[in-house]
């Protein structure tokens, strides 16, 4: 089973990002070799200037995997598929 890295890139008081982090969280779960990382646009200017529309933005192994909604069946589908 190989490992994953799920990033949620978004900024605190940000609803869709909370909405992010349950989704995945619950998602997560399912998937003990799979680690989360979160960054705030807040925290860093390149982060800010790349994604400051499009928050929250969720990659999966660096790549964008879903930005302002995560839908929990694709997710769960993906990470199936990164940790074959």
């Amino acid at each position: 089973m190989s490992a994953a890295k799920l990033t949620l890139i978004g900024k605190p008081g940000c609803h869709l990002c909370d909405d992010a982090r349950a989704v995945v969280t619950t998602v997560l779960a399912d998937f003990e070799s799979v680690t989360l990382d979160e960054l705030s646009i807040l925290d860093d200017a390149a982060l800010h200037e790349q994604y400051v529309e499009e928050i929250p933005v969720l990659l999966l192994n660096g790549r964008v995997h879903n930005i302002w909604r995560v839908d929990a069946d694709r997710l769960r589908r993906s990470l199936e598929e990164a940790t074959a």
